[in-house]
C-alpha cells in the first residue's frame, strides 16, 4: 500500500528532515502570502501552516504537510532579511540574548477528510557577537534565506550558545510532532501508525501551484 505525501514547502531543510525520518514525498510549493504577523504568534504560525497545506490539498490527493517557522524576540517577529544590512541588524538584535523559534505544522489527510495540526517552540540562546563576526557571517550568504538571519545547521551554529527544546524545530521542522501527525494519517513511521486500508497507488510529481 502506498500513500501519496506532498510537502507544501520549497525549503530544502524541511525536505531533508522529512527524508531523515523515512517519508517518501513530493514537493508542491504553496504560494500563500504570509501577511502581517499577529498575536498570539503560536496560533498565527499554525494558521499559516494550515493555509499552506490547504492550498496544496485543494489541487492534489493524498496527504499534504504544511509548515511555517518564525523567530520571535521581544515581541517582534523576524522574517527573512531583505538585504545584508537588515541581516546585520537582526543578528545584532539577537546577540547576547534568548529568542524563540516557533514552527506550526499542519497535515491535511485527503483520504479521510481530516486535518491535524500542532506547533513547537524552542528557546535559542545567542552568545554575544562582535561586529566582525556579524559581518563575516552575513558575507557568507547563509543568513539571506532564513528567518532571523541565521541557520543553526550551518555556520550559524557558531552563534548559538545553547537551546532549550527541539533542535530540529530550529532547523525548520519539529520531527517528533511531525511524526505523530503523520501517524494519525496512517503513515507507518518507525513501525507504528500504519492503517490496513486499500488506498489506490497514485503518482505524485513535484509541481508549483499558480
Amino acid at each position: 500500500m502506498k500513500m501519496d505525501v506532498a510537502l507544501a514547502s520549497g525549503s530544502p531543510r524541511r525536505a531533508e528532515l522529512l527524508r531523515q525520518i523515512g517519508v517518501n514525498f513530493c514537493i508542491v510549493v504553496s504560494q500563500v502570502e504570509e501577511g502581517e504577523a499577529r498575536e498570539p504568534f503560536s496560533l498565527w504560525v499554525q494558521e499559516l501552516a494550515k493555509a499552506k497545506a490547504l492550498a496544496v490539498a485543494a489541487h492534489s490527493r493524498g496527504i499534504v504537510l504544511g509548515a511555517d517557522t518564525i523567530v520571535v524576540h521581544k515581541n517582534r517577529v523576524l522574517g527573512k532579511p531583505r538585504n545584508t544590512e537588515e541581516a546585520k541588524a537582526m543578528l545584532a538584535f539577537l546577540s547576547g540574548s534568548v529568542h524563540e523559534v516557533m514552527t506550526g505544522v499542519c497535515v491535511v489527510d485527503n483520504y479521510r477528510n481530516k486535518i491535524y495540526q500542532d506547533y513547537e517552540v524552542t528557546k535559542v540562546h545567542f552568545r554575544k557577537l562582535s561586529a566582525g563576526e556579524i559581518n563575516t557571517y552575513v558575507a557568507s550568504g547563509e543568513p539571506m534565506d532564513k528567518a532571523g538571519a541565521y541557520g543553526i545547521q550551518g555556520l550559524g551554529a557558531l552563534l548559538v550558545a545553547g537551546i532549550e527544546g527541539c533542535y530540529f524545530n530550529v532547523v525548520g521542522l519539529p520531527l517528533v510532532k511531525t511524526m505523530h501527525l503523520l501517524r494519525q494519517c496512517g503513515l507507518d513511521i518507525l513501525g507504528e501508525g500504519g492503517y490496513e486500508k486499500n488506498i489506490p497507488d497514485r503518482s505524485c510529481i513535484d509541481q508549483e501551484l499558480p
